[in-house]
């Protein structure tokens, strides 16, 4: 079961974020109230994931993330940003943590954000062994407007990317988050039309009306994968209208998280060393370079 490992000053946020973690299947959360007694915790009884404020005396979330990424790199990190911390939450995604959510958005977005993390830092395979071997591996696909087929492709591409040692762990959480938003971005806010202004967090209820609208359920998800030892390469295309390309965030702009409008490309831009959109805006292509010291295989 995995351990989640909250860490806030405030003893009300602290029991919020806390609280929504303990109703979801399978996991154990545990407490900090600060980061010095977070990274004690860290130290004593290693967590699969944390979960941590920005502002905090001390030891703040910035410096928290520095020191996890230093010294235990395997433990993805999510911030919980507040109006205010904006410029210590770009710079901890630039320092190594895995994603973010808005206070604001904590009930909406909390739970399945953690989960994500998650499935992405546990990737394992039977198959690793015959993985090892390959030296260059494309994928392609045409996919349907569906988010339950996203984790699963994600995996297939973890799968090959860590048994090819291509990645660290934290890099490859990171750019799994990257790829998972420029999907859900594609079906969602491409292909469906589920804008932000009509629809500023999808549920279920949305994506399945408008799935079977006839004006939408015919689009596609294209898709490519190619995978090197220097470099992983995304193509990703929907069949919407695509957007306005001076709306993409600058990558390391504290202004790009307020209000957390435009979430899923903040995180692209701050995960991926290249991205780039084609004129039209319907498509992006993403690029994620080898690891300096990439994790070796078990």
């Amino acid at each position: 079961m995995p351990t989640i490992l909250v860490v806030d000053d405030t003893a009300v946020d602290r029991r919020l974020a806390g609280g929504l973690l303990e109703g979801a299947p399978n996991v154990d959360v545990c407490y900090a109230e600060n980061g010095i007694e977070a990274l004690l915790r860290i130290g004593s009884d290693l967590p699969d994931l944390v979960l941590t404020d920005l502002q905090m005396p001390d030891l703040d979330g910035l410096e928290l993330v520095n020191s996890i990424n230093e010294k235990y790199p395997e433990v993805p990190v999510v911030l919980m940003t507040a109006h205010g911390s904006e410029v210590i939450a770009a710079q901890a995604l630039a320092n190594g943590a895995a994603s973010y959510v808005p206070k604001t958005d904590l009930a909406e977005r909390l739970v399945e954000t953690v989960m994500h993390i998650l499935a992405i830092s546990e990737t394992d395979s039977q198959y690793r062994k015959l993985i090892q071997c390959a030296t260059k591996t494309d994928f392609e696909f045409n996919l349907d407007n569906d988010p339950q087929i996203v984790d699963p492709l994600n995996d297939l591409v973890q799968q090959v990317v860590a048994s090819q040692s291509i990645l660290n762990q934290s890099d490859r959480i990171r750019m799994g988050v990257a790829v998972e938003n420029a999907l859900l971005n594609s079906m969602f806010r491409g292909n469906l039309e589920l804008s932000h202004e009509e629809c500023p967090v999808v549920n279920n209820l949305d994506v399945e009306e408008r799935r079977t609208d006839p004006r939408f359920k015919d689009r596609r998800v294209y898709f490519r994968v190619l995978i090197t030892p220097e470099a992983i390469e995304y193509t990703i295309r929907d069949e919407g209208p695509g957007f306005d390309k001076s709306l993409l965030p600058v990558s390391g702009d504290p202004e790009s998280f307020r209000d957390g409008i435009g979430r899923g490309l903040v995180l692209m831009t701050a995960f991926m060393d290249e991205v780039t959109f084609n004129e039209k805006g319907n498509e992006v292509f993403m690029k994620k370079l080898a690891s300096e010291k990439p994790n070796k295989p078990r």
